[in-house]
């Protein structure tokens, strides 16, 4: 079956901010889940939330925008939950787009890169959070620029 084609009213604008700063690939794949998910569920936050879940199999959040993973898979507990199990109410937390199933040498680079203090003390789980952390404060000085 042929690729379905983006409608025209689709547009880079519908994006999340952090998708407007990540390569096409993340756009594309964000955008082509998302407009899946709307006809299968309706707009609003499953499609969302669907789309989100799809990019972060290919992607992780670097700072700001995000990235291409070295390797495809599930970024974290929940992800690898996958279904109807990671939409129960006591799934717990998210990494936020923190690859956190990443060797804790990955994240020590992820997190020089976004300087985050004390990395070399951090456990891995530690690692993740600081990364979130930096994630969220890259992401809102970017929208306020």
């Amino acid at each position: 079956m042929p690729a379905k084609k983006r409608s025209a009213s689709r547009s880079k604008t519908d994006l999340p901010s952090t998708l407007e700063r990540s390569p096409q690939k993340a756009q594309d794949t964000w955008l082509a889940t998302h407009d899946s998910a709307v006809e299968e569920y309706g707009e609003g936050e499953r499609a969302h939330r669907t789309a989100f879940a799809s990019l972060k199999h290919s992607f992780e959040k670097v700072g700001d925008h995000w990235e291409e993973k070295d390797s495809k898979g599930p970024s974290d507990r929940q992800a690898a939950r996958g279904g109807a199990d990671a939409r129960r109410s006591d799934r717990g937390d998210t990494a936020g787009g923190v690859n956190a199933n990443a060797s804790k040498k990955h994240l020590y680079d992820i997190a020089q890169r976004l300087d985050v203090p004390g990395r070399s003390r951090m456990t891995k789980d530690e690692l993740v959070d600081a990364i979130q952390h930096a994630n969220d404060r890259a992401t809102a000085k970017a929208r306020q620029d």
